[in-house]
């Protein structure tokens, strides 16, 4: 992949594109694989300096109906079978006591198959031609052109100072979208709830308890509004997410870069929960990870503007408790692509009939995940949890 971006030579011609995506995330790579099976080529800007300059994340269960169908519209569909993991649709849900409340193992059956999402994301991008990602290509501003002396709709201006311009501008660049202000003023807000993002290595080596304790897949932990959010991974580590409705200031009160000092100070919300599920923060190795989780208004839309669109969580970005930010970018990035190729020539056609399919699904999906918040953090959990697993006919929570 390449790592140049745009020149920064004052007397250069501003680079033009018809179509620009902003972010390589999944729901970006997977628009960008669809146009290029459909025999149209489009870079992608990404801030990473290299596809290997951050850590991708946890485990991802995908979804038959949004990211397995998404996939399978990129012509990815074999090729990600084949690196699912196996087992890691296994699930156990415990109370604050250690008590097992649910155990399901992983058949086979499922349709949700679980994949490391560093794993998917390197799956897009050896599909996608070696010059498609322009890496360390950081938007600092996004404008629209009056279209005078100009041959793009929008201007879009780079950390290293370089611009170019567009006449399709797609925002695919997460929750702090630089794209979004360009059709819609909201913002992300604080769901209540933070994240502490634990990992214990070599699990079944090192810290076999932990290891039994968690199982083979997902895991959830639950009582008194906070939780152990856990799964294996296919290294054989664990990666947990210490979960609990806190004042959004809390995360600043803890000193994250004295590990055995953040240990001491998330502990302290577990104080009487089993000593086995204390275990998996107090064994921790490496850093503690804050996370704040932040949602846009469920129902976020807007009215439909010209030469500009979102998809992923620009669009849509909801907490982890439906299961559904990974899977909702990759079908956003597989509709869009597909509604591009559908409507040559006619771009705005194209994008009405996205967003049709877009605000609906969304809607939809954000409204499960804030259900899904009000059941993991209520007082009386596990039981809203299990009563909604009973309903819904299985687990369907985001790791990652």
């Amino acid at each position: 992949m390449t790592t140049s971006t745009a020149s920064t030579n004052p007397t250069a011609p501003t680079p033009h594109h018809p179509i620009a995506v902003i972010g390589g995330g999944l729901g970006g790579l997977t628009l960008a694989r669809v146009l290029h099976v459909h025999g149209i080529e489009v870079p992608v800007f990404d801030l990473d300096a290299s596809p290997d300059a951050r850590k991708q994340g946890g485990m991802l269960d995908i979804h038959e109906e949004t990211g397995q169908a998404a996939l399978r519209e990129a012509r990815l569909h074999e090729a990600f079978l084949a690196k699912v993991h196996p087992g890691g649709q296994a699930l156990r849900v415990l109370d604050k006591s250690g008590a097992v409340r649910l155990e399901e193992e992983d058949d086979g059956s499922g349709e949700r198959p679980e994949i490391d999402r560093g794993a998917l994301r390197d799956l897009l991008l050896t599909s996608l031609p070696e010059d498609t990602i322009r890496w360390n290509s950081k938007v600092v501003a996004c404008r629209a052109t009056d279209g005078e002396g100009s041959r793009g709709r929008y201007e879009v201006t780079l950390a290293d100072g370089s611009a170019f311009t567009t006449d399709l501008l797609v925002g695919a660049d997460g929750a702090w979208s630089r794209v979004r202000p360009l059709v819609s003023d909201a913002l992300p807000a604080y769901t209540g709830v933070s994240f502490v993002e634990v990992d214990l290595f070599d699990a079944d080596t090192r810290h076999p308890e932990s290891a039994a304790v968690l199982g083979g897949g997902m895991f959830f932990a639950l009582g008194d509004e906070k939780g152990l959010l856990a799964h294996r991974e296919t290294d054989g580590s664990l990666h947990v997410y210490v979960a609990l409705r806190a004042e959004e200031s809390w995360l600043g009160t803890v000193d994250f870069t004295d590990s055995d000092a953040a240990k001491a100070a998330v502990l302290e919300h577990f104080a009487d929960w089993a000593p086995s599920l204390r275990g998996l923060i107090a064994e921790a190795d490496g850093s503690l990870v804050p996370r704040y989780i932040h949602a846009l208004p469920v129902g976020h839309r807007w009215e439909r503007v010209p030469g500009v669109t979102l998809l992923g969580d620009a669009a849509h970005l909801m907490s982890p408790f439906a299961g559904e930010g990974a899977n909702l970018a990759l079908i956003d990035g597989a509709d869009l692509g597909r509604c591009l190729a559908e409507h040559p020539g006619d771009t705005e056609a194209a994008l009405s009939a996205y967003e049709a399919i877009l605000f609906p699904r969304a809607e939809e999906m954000a409204r499960e995940s804030a259900g899904g918040l009000e059941a993991i953090f209520s007082p009386a959990a596990p039981q809203p949890l299990l009563d909604m697993f009973a309903g819904f006919g299985g687990p369907d929570t985001e790791q990652g």
